[in-house]
């Protein structure tokens, strides 16, 4: 499906875009059809270490399926029947784990996975222009194609907005609000021809949103540019879990600290503040003189559990118990992540959710 653009000013008019047809972006909370996943296998990604993730992100796989189907691309047969040992191995459910033949360069499906809007009981795929993080990583030309291709093998409707975004630098409430950074979302790295106010405007198009509200930086040892998802979560349409460093020498204080006040400044569409909860941050993990962007933000709210990232840290029962209280419907897991972290990323930046309708 095309979209046309009309450029008789600096700000692009979208003629068919999914907002102008009534699609939207679900909160990660609403009812999932499934999750999807890239499997692991950049080396380079966990030089040293890769091998030691596959039992934690299977254990997360298992969580995740007790609710909900896990679609995952991998390469080939090759790939997968080693997918399927590492499964097996933590008593996975099979039956509910499907693959595809999507070869990808890496694992971080959030970034580069589908975006499914939805209308009513229809739903479409929004397919991002990805350039790995403002072209750190090269290559990256399969994750960028693997959206389209999930749209034509389940015969959706495709929009593409050719500008570069990742799925975890947007936030959402499911009530027309999107959170973001200035740190990723105006990087020169990423779409230098927009604006700000450009840039909004792509984001409200294109995931049927009506405000974007914008926090500061991210965090130490983002290698991203500072995705919302290492900083603020939304946890209901008027809540959202913030991360603090409590530590005045610490660099993450003040930067975390300068986006919480701009928090309490926010309001919503009907003019209500932000419910605001603040979240510890992990004491500083450090690997190979490497200070990792290890955050309890970066959580996944799966239909059968919300599941945490820990670090074997005094403050992981803490962040744990707050993140229960923020969701009473269902249980709140940790999984060590000590390991997964040296990929520079946790549980939500391996995920996509795909909504049920």
């Amino acid at each position: 499906m095309g979209i046309s653009v009309i450029n008789t000013s600096e700000q692009p008019e979208f003629v068919n875009s999914p907002k102008k047809q009534g699609y939207s972006f679900p909160a990660e909370w609403a009812k999932h059809e499934a999750t999807w996943l890239s499997w692991p296998h950049k080396e380079e990604s966990w030089p040293g270490k890769i091998e030691t993730i596959y039992e934690p992100y299977c254990q997360f796989i298992k969580i995740v399926a007790t609710g909900e189907k896990v679609r995952i691309n991998v390469r080939d047969e090759v790939m997968k029947i080693s997918a399927i040992a590492h499964l097996q191995k933590v008593n996975a459910d099979l039956s509910q784990i499907e693959f595809y033949f999507n070869e990808s360069n890496d694992a971080w499906c959030r970034d580069h996975g589908p975006a499914f809007v939805v209308k009513g009981n229809e739903k479409a795929v929004v397919d991002w222009g990805y350039n790995a993080w403002g072209g750190k990583y090269p290559p990256f030309d399969l994750d960028d194609v693997i959206p389209t291709k999930i749209a034509k093998h389940f015969n959706l409707p495709l929009f593409t907005p050719d500008i570069v975004m990742e799925g975890g630098s947007v936030e959402f409430n499911g009530a027309g609000t999107i959170l973001t950074s200035t740190a990723c979302l105006l990087n020169e790295n990423r779409n230098p021809h927009l604006n700000k106010e450009q840039i909004e405007t792509y984001l409200k198009e294109f995931y049927g949103a009506e405000q974007v509200l914008w926090v500061g930086d991210g965090i130490i040892g983002d290698d991203t540019d500072g995705h919302i998802d290492d900083i603020t979560r939304f946890v209901n349409e008027d809540t959202v879990l913030t991360v603090l460093e409590s530590n005045p020498l610490d660099e993450n204080h003040i930067l975390l600290q300068e986006n919480y006040e701009a928090l309490k400044e926010m309001r919503l569409l009907d003019g209500r503040p932000l419910n605001i909860i603040k979240l510890p941050m992990p004491s500083p993990v450090i690997h190979e003189d490497t200070r990792l962007p290890a955050s309890y933000a970066n959580f996944y709210i799966a239909n059968a559990a919300v599941i945490v990232p820990t670090f074997r840290d005094v403050n992981d029962i803490i962040a744990l118990e707050i993140i229960q209280k923020a969701f009473p419907d269902r249980p709140v897991v940790g999984i060590d992540s000590t390991d997964i972290i040296w990929g520079l990323g946790s549980f939500h930046c391996l995920s996509q959710q795909e909504p049920l309708v």
